[in-house]
């Protein structure tokens, strides 16, 4: 299953694609989105993201 950032919750503080070894994320206008089709869910970025706003979709 693909991981989401909830754009809600999301600070744009940029921890999660620092992480992600697949460079599958990347800054949107609003908060930071996640390419399902590079994302191979090893779920480092979840892991990093200080305001729990990455989940499984």
């Amino acid at each position: 299953m693909p991981h989401v950032i909830d754009a809600d919750r999301c600070t744009s503080c940029g921890a999660c694609a620092e992480v992600c070894p697949e460079e599958a994320i990347s800054e949107g206008t609003d908060s930071y989105a996640i390419d399902p089709k590079t994302c191979t869910d090893c779920a480092t970025c979840t892991a990093e993201c200080p305001v729990d706003a990455i989940s499984q979709q």
